[in-house]
């Protein structure tokens, strides 16, 4: 398998956990969730996370993985600024490149490696994405390079759903186990649930 360069989307605010809770600091067996994630997705290829303005005790949790951290600026306009800044680092020679939310905590090395080989398996498509046993399209996703520059050109903080939509019948869904591609901790009651059932 050839290393897909991942995207790390890790500049958000952490709203919804309540005034000082920050849902990717975490601890899960010992580690910040983001640092978990980080860990995992260095197994695909390079990481490119997308971080609030320095400082901030991200920076912190990443340090000494060899993840690329990507300061963005205009971090509350949302998620597409946070995929242009990071877009902006990988090498432009990249085939592909993989876009990974960093709230999944259920997501192993192995679901993303997984996810990566369809490129080589599913090859005459421009975007293969994960989604739950039952087919509800999830994360991680990678698009081909021809879309670099409609995802550069994202604005809001839809993602990249546009882009998504614009590729119909050229999307790979791979299914991976229970609903790890979409399970993600936004809330304290989303975290209280999740170690419940852990």
């Amino acid at each position: 398998m050839k290393p897909v360069p991942v995207i790390l989307l890790a500049a958000g605010q952490s709203s919804r956990m309540g005034v000082g809770v920050d849902k990717l600091m975490q601890p899960i067996d010992g580690a910040p969730l983001l640092r978990r994630t980080a860990q995992r997705a260095l197994s695909v290829g390079p990481v490119f996370a997308a971080l609030p303005p320095a400082p901030h005790p991200r920076y912190e949790a990443l340090e000494g993985l060899g993840v690329q951290m990507v300061p963005v600026p205009d971090a509350v306009e949302g998620m597409n600024a946070s995929l242009r800044a990071a877009l902006a680092r990988v090498a432009p020679d990249a085939e592909t490149v993989m876009v990974l939310l960093s709230d999944l905590p259920d997501l192993s090395a192995q679901d993303l490696s997984d996810v990566a080989r369809t490129v080589d398996t599913h090859p005459d498509n421009l975007i293969w994405r994960a989604t739950t046993t039952d087919g509800v399209p999830g994360h991680p996703v990678i698009f081909h390079k021809s879309l670099f520059g409609a995802l550069a050109a994202l604005r809001g903080d839809d993602g990249a759903q546009s882009v998504v939509k614009s590729c119909r019948g050229k999307v790979h869904h791979h299914p991976l186990p229970d609903m790890r591609a979409l399970q993600d901790l936004d809330t304290p009651e989303d975290w209280a649930a999740w170690r419940a059932r852990h």
